[in-house]
């Protein structure tokens, strides 16, 4: 029998912890292979976010490998977003409401419509008058005519009973009137074709 050489005998000793390594190494490989590429990095919600502006720290960017159309890759702080966001969701264009530059001497005034289905026959653009009908079945009142409307933010959930918010370009005064209106009765809105 004849006697092995030195650096076969240190082979066979190790021969399972080398076969281990090289087992590590195709299983890494295989990773590397077959993982998914980052794709293009996207602004993602960074925390649970409500309707409103976005502010530093609202977004952050990550990889998306199929970012959804309209994804949001630059800075959007500043922005009003129109709808809630939960952490790690994707910003989309349709998520922000867009700027629309306010008339000389106007404010952005929000209301509330108590019926949603005739702020469905409306939209951004569109002129309308607002009614004010309180309690005890008095005859609605003009709040204002002719107000330009800006928006019409989605709703945060499907419940159509509060009516609907929209967002119309008004002035001063006829803001006051129309929050003053809204605090003691309903509104409703006329418009033109």
């Amino acid at each position: 029998m004849s006697r092995q050489p030195a650096w076969l005998r240190a082979w066979a000793r190790r021969r399972r912890l080398i076969a281990a390594v090289l087992a590590a190494v195709g299983v890494l490989s295989a990773y590397v292979a077959l993982r998914p590429a980052a794709g293009p990095e996207v602004l993602v919600a960074a925390r649970d976010l409500t309707p409103g502006p976005l502010r530093p720290g609202d977004l952050r960017p990550a990889p998306l490998a199929h970012p959804p159309d309209g994804a949001v890759r630059s800075y959007a702080a500043g922005r009003y977003l129109a709808g809630p966001m939960r952490r790690g969701e994707p910003l989309t264009d349709a998520r922000l409401l867009h700027p629309v530059p306010l008339p000389p001497g106007t404010v952005a005034a929000p209301v509330r419509i108590a019926d949603p289905d005739a702020v469905a026959l409306i939209s951004p653009g569109s002129t309308v008058g607002v009614l004010a009908a309180g309690e005890g079945g008095q005859l609605a009142q003009l709040i204002a005519d002719d107000v330009r409307v800006i928006t019409i933010p989605r709703p945060a959930d499907d419940s159509r009973t509060g009516g609907a918010l929209v967002v119309l370009a008004a002035t001063p005064y006829q803001a006051a009137q129309l929050a003053g209106a809204q605090a003691s009765g309903r509104l409703s809105i006329t418009f033109k074709s």
